[in-house]
């Protein structure tokens, strides 16, 4: 027993599923990350404040023991921390101190140390505290402040370089982990673009099949006829399965020209050789090159020909192909054909539409309708004959002159195909 088939539609759904779960990672690790670093700051702010208070006890300073700590530090920027101190102080000793307390509190960036005096209101002494775990980088002065009492400042340049530098676990980690969910996300959508191309070539292949199969099964049936000796004596059978051959071959001939040239087109840009062309005319001649078919259907035509301008500049022999695709599908997909024609010139445009009497068109299959080899369902079977190419092939053309194409159909009550190109 075979497994079942995973079809391209229903991959398309797992990838808009994936997507959407990515979105959801992509947010959710941009917000942790995010958390992750205030932490990381907070930390850093919460180990200064212990390196103060190491300070204060490694030199005794009175005002720590008489004074809450969240009194005496402060924070007024995001890299400078200021502390009360009692000056003159030994600054030898201090810097000496103050760096073992940063790196025994796991501070292994660059300080600035400036010692402040209220009363010359600017710093006595200033000193960079190198450590060894840091990375050489730029050095940038104390920042100019104002305080009503004198102070140790410790500025901070590279804080926020040192809090990344912290978190590199958890960037590389979560980097990696976007990377495979992007790689995941693109295989899966490979394979669904070899799923649909393979889907559309299994198609192409069976519609080929399919529409080839039964005319070369006709014309050997009616060779068999012919190859009959009794056949010369019979005029009118030896007429109409000469009649059978001609019209299989003919319909051989027309569907392998449309691959043919739909192939062209698509390989190629559309060069188009405009001249004067007379729509009404044009109608004309399209219905008589489908005359067998319209005598076989016993179609009845309608016309309204109202257009007041119905000469445009475009290519004749493309818009030939237009109207006999349009009207042919009118003609097939209609028990008891009867088509209506009409144009009429809104502004500076020429509109030319057929309307049909034939099985319609679901709303669903009008949004596939001009897709490339897509051929209307019914269940799991096509209900529509051909290759899927030739609705395709006519929106190319119109779009090559610059017009549009639109379908107004309901099921079971005919379809109306309108043309607007511009005059």
């Amino acid at each position: 027993m075979k497994p079942p088939q995973i079809r391209s539609s229903t991959l398309r759904l797992g990838i808009f599923i994936s997507t959407l779960i990515l979105a959801v990672i992509i947010i959710f690790q941009l917000f942790w990350l995010r958390k992750v670093y205030r932490l990381e700051q907070k930390e850093f702010d919460h180990s200064v404040v212990k390196s103060i208070r190491g300070l204060y006890e490694d030199l005794s300073i009175p005002d720590y023991n008489s004074s809450p700590l969240n009194e005496l530090v402060e924070n007024p920027e995001q890299h400078v921390y200021t502390a009360r101190f009692l000056i003159p102080v030994n600054a030898d000793s201090l810097s000496s101190y103050l760096q073992y307390e940063l790196e025994d509190f796991g501070i292994f960036t660059d300080c600035h140390l400036g010692l402040y005096k209220a009363t010359a209101k600017n710093y006595i002494y200033t000193r960079l505290l190198r450590s060894a775990g840091a990375k050489e980088q730029k050095t940038q002065k104390l920042p100019a402040i104002k305080l009503s009492y004198d102070a140790i400042v410790l500025f901070f340049p590279n804080r926020n370089n040192y809090i990344l530098s912290q978190m590199n676990f958890w960037i590389i980690s979560s980097a990696v982990l976007l990377i495979v969910l992007l790689l995941l996300s693109g295989s899966l959508y490979f394979f669904y673009k070899q799923k649909f191309l393979n889907e559309t070539q299994k198609d192409f292949i069976h519609s080929f099949t399919h529409e080839f199969k039964t005319p070369v099964s006709v014309i050997g049936l009616a060779a068999d006829v012919l190859q009959k000796e009794d056949i010369i004596t019979k005029p009118e059978k030896l007429k109409t399965y000469a009649a059978i051959v001609t019209y299989q071959a003919n319909y051989l001939h027309e569907q392998t020209e449309r691959l043919l040239q739909f192939a062209y087109m698509d390989s190629h840009q559309l060069h188009l050789e405009k001249e004067p062309v007379n729509i009404h005319g044009l109608v004309q001649e399209a219905i008589n090159n489908l005359s067998p078919l319209v005598q076989q259907k016993k179609a009845i035509f309608e016309y309204s020909l109202d257009a007041s301008k119905p000469v445009i500049h475009a290519d004749k022999g493309y818009l030939e192909i237009v109207i006999i695709n349009i009207i042919d599908n009118a003609l097939k997909y209609s028990k008891d054909p009867v088509i209506r024609i009409s144009t009429s010139t809104p502004g500076q445009s020429l509109m030319l539409s057929v309307t049909d009497n034939g099985t319609g068109i679901s709303r669903k299959e009008i949004r596939h309708l001009f897709k490339k080899f897509y051929r209307a369902q019914k269940g799991d079977q096509h209900t529509a004959r051909g290759f899927g190419i030739g609705l395709s092939f006519v929106k190319r053309i119109i779009t090559a002159h610059k017009g549009k194409i639109s379908v107004y159909s309901q099921p079971g009550k005919g379809s109306t195909f309108t043309i607007t190109l511009p005059i």
